[in-house]
């Protein structure tokens, strides 16, 4: 089943890299401008959409609930990437380099789902993709609370962990979908 997931989950990654290297292109890395807040509430916009749709069936704009989670797995990546930088970084970066940053937040991420998929069983194939959404608000909400305590946790993993849950249950939620 691992061969499987890995294939799927890469299938799933090549689809949202390739959106997010074109948009790099046609914008550069504006995103660099993005506190860790903005890009936060960024996802909450992203995943709270996803759930007013799942509830109410009918789109009123014309960007599907599938691109809403592709969304959701780039503004987790930028927010990995956003936690390597400091203010003295520039904001424009070659598109060679924030793909090598990509792929390196892509990477520990998806050992991560590894890791947790060999412990868990790959319990999140049984799960309802409405689960998995409310599972990225319930992570937001986290996160949002750990930047409102301006990053000090008493026993949370911290911010990137929860950025990388979120990136993996959207990518569950693309593999159910259907994306490849």
């Amino acid at each position: 089943m691992a061969t499987k997931t890995t294939e799927e989950y890469d299938a799933v990654i090549t689809v949202c890299k390739s959106l997010f290297l074109k948009k790099t292109k046609d914008y550069g890395t504006a995103w660099r401008i993005l506190r860790p807040q903005s890009i936060t509430d960024q996802l909450f916009i992203k995943a709270q959409r996803i759930r007013t749709l799942e509830e109410k069936k009918i789109a009123k704009i014309d960007e599907s609930i599938t691109s809403e989670y592709i969304a959701i797995v780039n503004y987790c990546v930028i927010a990995m990437m956003q936690l390597q930088f400091t203010a003295a970084d520039p904001y424009e970066l070659q598109v060679d380099l924030v793909e090598k940053m990509f792929d390196e937040q892509v990477q520990k991420t998806k050992q991560l789902m590894l890791d947790k998929n060999h412990d868990y069983g790959e319990a999140w194939r049984d799960m309802r993709i409405s689960s998995l959404t409310d599972l990225i608000l319930m992570k937001i909400l986290r996160v949002k609370q750990i930047e409102d305590n301006a990053g000090a946790t008493l026993a949370s993993e911290g911010v990137n962990a929860n950025y990388q849950d979120m990136l993996n249950y959207a990518v569950f939620a693309l593999i159910k979908l259907d994306l490849k």
